[in-house]
């Protein structure tokens, strides 16, 4: 084929990707420049039947399995102990004959083949098992997922049965002492044996989940001088490994946690994972779908904690009547309800366009490898603001609930303090807050402004009507909605017009970007949510709190853009127009929080629980 023939090619090749993605919502940033249809958008009031079995199994597991034994025996695991740890094994083990340890591993290896929404089904519910939910949780996602997307077919069948039964415990192995968020800055090394039939693999790696426990291990390091991570998959009982002690953590003490050391650790070449050089790529890839499912025990964990004190409300009495009814308690629940609902919705919506995009990717040819890869690549933006906002709702919501319990919350008995401490680390594993934070809008800036895949600048000239329209318009959640979204798009024009490149550099001022960002993708999803419902409930009432729920959340998400506009534009050093601007498009909340507010709340106390 002639040079011009393949130029050509190309070309109409990227015509028709871009063709393609202009028709579907099924594109990462989409929620910014686009309006999805609330039709097509999935909700967690359509589970199927599988999916509600699945929720039930889980459920039975988690309560008879760990939370009966943890009141049973009037504390947690902690694995530093060799007769919890052999537990957690145990554990491990009962959940793989469950088939549990196998829900991201397809069918033909023994697994259950689950799509992402499902899993993401699973990650949620899961976290009904305190920090046997990192254990497994390591099991189904990073322990495995590097060998499901990117081992050979030997690979796949030598391992993943295993893995399925709960038979071997994986891990991964990323961080280093010197390379935590600059994870390609590790050091460890591997160089080819003489007879060229191993790789001697030399180095450490820290702060490994089941560390202690695993059987095989995804390890990252450079292949002699290369400049980038290559993966291996790690015996535990190959010739220069080693397993040093637990950490004593903060939280999740049942779960294992040790660094692990290699010695002239000797790695046949077969076990090598993927290609050579290509393993930073792949951590990546695999950490985008870990912190969709954090997001998601997050989300279950809130829920799960914000029942418990709703729970202890009504039944805690004080100067003749239930706390639940003082305007205190109920300002606790009513903020937390509201958080936990929507973002909910963002958490689904995301797995269910990973799914979407996954099969249209199938559809073009790509194997199921492949799409699954691409299709959790596609949605990196919304991952990162699924783990932030999860994580931080789910660190604030055990935090009130310790403060509703009173004393009760911070003693041993009632398990809430645990949970308090457990939540601390999703703030950190599967990358900081600050980092993804920070990704979520370095990967926007880069689709928009060098690969061309978002179309901002479009979305941008449509600011000035919306202004215009502003003087006229009721502020309606749809507009409040628009408004966070045209914020952002005017505040990081504004500050990149100002700043240009070195915008990205200014951490605090896309920290505070990050924060609108998450606000709108968040807000958009629970609208989508809300509208859906309109169409389908059959309960006025229990309609009318979640609609309020996306009103209150509103109501803050559009206050906290106005604040934090104003550091935005004083830190780039806008005009004093751009205040103005940003102003007017917010408008004024129409709503009464604390009317709104207790509503929510009373709904919640009526029921006894998180009903949503």
């Amino acid at each position: 084929m002639a040079d011009s023939e393949k130029k050509t090619k190309r070309k109409e090749s990227k015509k028709d990707r871009k063709t393609h993605k202009s028709k579907t919502h099924a594109q990462g940033g989409y929620f910014l420049t686009g309006e999805a249809p609330a039709e097509g958008f999935f909700i967690s009031e359509e589970w199927n039947e599988e999916q509600l079995m699945i929720k039930e199994m889980l459920e039975d597991f988690c309560i008879t399995e760990v939370q009966q034994p943890f009141l049973q025996r009037g504390r947690e695991l902690h694995v530093t102990n060799d007769t919890d740890k052999a537990e957690v094994v145990t554990l491990l083990k009962k959940a793989g004959q469950l088939g549990l340890c196998g829900v991201s591993i397809p069918i033909a290896y023994g697994g259950m083949g689950l799509d992402f929404t499902t899993n993401t089904l699973v990650s949620e519910y899961l976290s009904l098992g305190y920090s046997f939910a990192t254990t497994l949780g390591a099991q189904t996602s990073i322990g495995c997922l590097p060998i499901v997307y990117y081992g050979n077919e030997v690979q796949k069948e030598r391992y993943l049965p295993q893995i399925a039964l709960g038979e071997y415990i994986a891990a991964y192995a990323l961080t280093e002492p010197n390379a935590g968020s600059d994870a390609n800055a590790g050091r460890s090394s591997a160089v080819l044996s003489p007879d060229g039939k191993h790789y001697l693999l030399n180095g450490q790696k820290i702060w490994i989940t089941n560390g202690g426990i695993a059987d095989i291990y995804i390890v990252f390091a450079k292949i002699e001088d290369d400049k980038n991570l290559s993966a291996f998959i790690v015996e535990r009982t190959f010739d220069g490994f080693s397993v040093g002690p637990e950490e004593k953590k903060m939280g999740i003490k049942g779960s294992s946690t040790t660094p692990i050391y290699f010695d002239n650790c000797r790695v046949p070449v077969e076990n090598l994972l993927g290609e050579r050089n290509q393993g930073f790529k792949m951590a990546l890839n695999i950490l985008n779908g870990g912190r969709i499912k954090a997001g998601a025990g997050s989300v279950g964990g809130s829920k799960f904690a914000l029942t418990k004190a709703v729970q202890h409300a009504n039944s805690r009495w004080q100067f003749d009547q239930p706390i639940a009814s003082f305007g205190a308690i109920q300002y606790k629940i009513g903020e937390l309800a509201a958080r936990t609902f929507v973002i909910e919705a963002a958490l689904y919506r995301t797995a269910q366009l990973i799914d979407l995009k996954t099969a249209e990717l199938q559809s073009q040819g790509f194997s199921e490898g492949e799409a699954k890869i691409k299709g959790i690549r596609e949605f990196a933006i919304e991952a990162s603001i699924i783990k932030v906002k999860g994580s931080v709702l789910a660190c604030e919501t055990l935090d009130e609930v310790i403060q509703i319990h009173g004393g009760m919350g911070y003693a041993l008995e009632t398990g809430i303090e645990m949970g308090y401490r457990d939540a601390r680390i999703t703030k950190i594993y599967e990358g900081t807050n600050e980092v993804n934070s920070l990704l979520s809008v370095g990967e926007l800036a880069k689709r928009a402004l060098q690969t061309k895949e978002i179309d901002l600048t479009t979305a941008g000239k449509k600011i000035p009507l919306f202004l215009l329209q502003s003087f006229f318009a009721i502020n309606t959640e749809e507009r409040m909605v628009q408004a966070l979204k045209n914020v952002f798009l005017f505040l990081f024009g504004a500050a990149g017009k100002k700043m240009g490149k070195k915008l990205i550099e200014e951490q605090e001022i896309v920290l505070h970007l990050s924060g609108i960002l998450a606000d709108a993708y968040a807000a958009d999803s629970a609208l989508l949510k809300v509208r859906k419902l309109k169409k389908i409930s059959q309960d006025e009432e229990r309609l009318l709190v979640q609609q309020q729920m996306l009103q209150l959340f509103l109501y803050h998400a559009v206050e906290n853009t106005r604040k934090i506009a104003r550091e935005i534009i004083a830190s780039y050093e806008g005009a004093t127009m751009h205040m103005h601007i940003v102003n007017r498009m917010l408008g004024k909340s129409l709503i009464n929080p604390k009317r709104v507010r207790r509503n929510i709340a009373q709904y919640l106390i009526q029921k006894n629980a998180y009903p949503f």
